[in-house]
């Protein structure tokens, strides 16, 4: 999990961001991005892509991410920018804000996925790369643990569309929840295809 960082180390790159997002894909919610410097002899036992952990095993690692970290920051991009500008955009927009609001400026930064968004600092996307950089995996879990959060809270305001069990994914009981209650401020209007409203 610490090949990429170790390579990127050995070229004298010390402040090393793992960037990565969680909620691309949901019909409700905002995207949410992770940024964080881990240090450069830290390994984090049980670290991994946060979709292969279980709950429990997430938050204890959120809290030991976030405790050991150089710097972290966590952002959020918002339903009515992702309709304004679409998800893609919107993810992008929210992994930018991660990376300036870092305490510590990165040298280099490492993102999950296979985009080409540039960064005016040295960057490098990897596919998949939340599975193979502890930095990423790091970045991850910050983003899907603070994510949850969000939808669990969202879910007392609006508790007949069970945020806290799916946390705005198209599960069947959300789609169904919505062509029931209709569409709610916190909904994605862009994602609102013929299927999800059952037209």
């Amino acid at each position: 999990m610490k090949e990429i960082e170790n390579s990127l180390y050995a070229k004298g790159f010390k402040n090393i961001a793992g960037v990565d997002e969680a909620g691309r894909g949901p019909l409700a919610g905002p995207v949410c991005a992770a940024a964080v410097i881990l240090p450069t002899d830290l390994v984090i036992d049980g670290i991994n892509d946060s979709k292969k952990l279980s709950e429990k095993k997430r938050e204890l690692l959120f809290e030991e991410i976030i405790s050991s970290a150089v710097a972290y920051d966590i952002q959020f991009v918002e339903p009515d920018v992702i309709d304004e500008i679409n998800i893609r955009k919107a993810t992008a927009l929210a992994m930018h804000r991660a990376v300036e609001n870092l305490k510590v400026k990165a040298d280099f930064v490492i993102i999950d996925g296979n985009d080409n968004y540039p960064y005016d600092i040295p960057f490098e996307y990897i596919v998949k790369g939340d599975a193979k950089s502890q930095a990423i995996a790091a970045a991850s879990i910050l983003a899907k643990v603070s994510r949850d959060r969000l939808m669990t809270k969202l879910h007392e305001e609006y508790p007949e569309y069970g945020f806290a069990k799916h946390k705005g994914y198209g599960t069947k009981a959300h789609c169904e929840a919505i062509q029931k209650y209709g569409v709610s401020s916190v909904h994605r209007k862009s994602f609102m295809t013929a299927k999800v409203l059952g037209k």
